[in-house]
């Protein structure tokens, strides 16, 4: 007999804070600039977020024991080349493909989750992300109605 395994809704219901940054920056000078402008100490983290076997995302990751916040920027996008393995004019040629962590948000660069008690980001957070030069635009993300909350469980 197989046995099947479900998350429930519990299993998800976190406290955190999930902050959508649209941004050029790579992820170490975002990472970097977050630092500087938030006062916080993100770091790589050695493992990398495997969703499947096509795709892992790089994350940053700092706990912050004073406030009891637990940080992590996660870059939304990931991309696989693969080979053309056939045998005429494209032999030679790879085949790109897109994965996103929140494939409803496929727009947004990175995100930033903050676990707290409070769901709802501090307004002077926000206003320190927005002052940041080379970001875009960034905004709360409501993560009640979120498809696939499942691949923020770090």
């Amino acid at each position: 007999m197989i046995t099947l395994h479900k998350f429930s809704d519990d299993f998800c219901e976190e406290n955190y804070v999930l902050i959508a940054l649209h941004s050029d920056l790579e992820d170490y000078a975002l990472a970097y600039a977050l630092n500087d402008a938030l006062k916080i100490s993100l770091k790589r983290s050695k493992t990398d977020l495997d969703i499947s076997n096509e795709t892992s995302y790089p994350i940053y990751e700092w706990k912050d024991k004073l406030n009891e916040r637990d940080w992590t920027l996660i870059i939304n996008t990931s991309i696989k080349e693969e080979y053309l393995e056939v045998d005429d004019l494209f032999s030679n040629e790879t085949s790109t493909t897109v994965y996103h962590i929140l494939p409803e948000y496929k727009d947004v660069d990175y995100l930033l989750k903050i676990e707290q008690e409070e769901n709802e980001a501090d307004k002077g957070i926000m206003n320190s992300i927005l002052k940041i030069p080379k970001i875009i635009t960034a905004y709360q993300i409501e993560t009640a109605n979120l498809k696939s909350k499942q691949n923020l469980i770090i």
